[in-house]
């Protein structure tokens, strides 16, 4: 690759990074806010109601309090040692690692706002899916 080349490539990659880096800094902080609040939000106890119920309280949640999926690990398992149902900590794991509703603007502008919608949506509606086959099937195993 010749030099000229290389130097524009990485003058555009510089420019697309720092157009970006402030969504993706309010994006990191909103995130933050929201996982600081989340503990207190689940000792308020939320959950408790009709399974649909927690598993669209589940997905809701899991959706604006993205994160990284390490986390969700460690939530779901105290959660499930609190006694929170099956359905809406599965629908709040898989909700918390495939939709993000904070990245939302983020995705949009960098993919698409059609494709980041249609995305998001069917990954609300896959996590409520995957909480019931998955609670509905987890004690047939055993």
């Amino acid at each position: 690759m010749d030099a000229n080349r290389l130097r524009q490539v990485l003058g555009k990659t510089l420019r697309t990074f720092v157009n970006i880096l402030p969504i993706v800094a309010g994006m990191l902080l909103l995130t933050s806010l929201l996982l600081t609040l989340f503990p207190d939000l689940l000792s308020a106890r939320l959950f408790g109601g009709p399974p649909w119920a927690d598993a669209l309280l589940g997905t809701a949640i899991g959706s604006v309090a993205a994160g990284p999926p390490l986390v969700s690990y460690v939530l779901g398992g105290e959660l499930l040692s609190k006694g929170v149902s099956q359905f809406a900590v599965t629908a709040l794991l898989v909700s918390w690692v495939t939709v993000g509703i904070v990245q939302l603007p983020a995705e949009a502008l960098l993919l698409g706002r059609r494709f980041a919608l249609l995305r998001n949506g069917l990954c609300f509606l896959s996590a409520m899916a995957i909480a019931w086959l998955t609670a509905l099937t987890l004690p047939l195993l055993g």
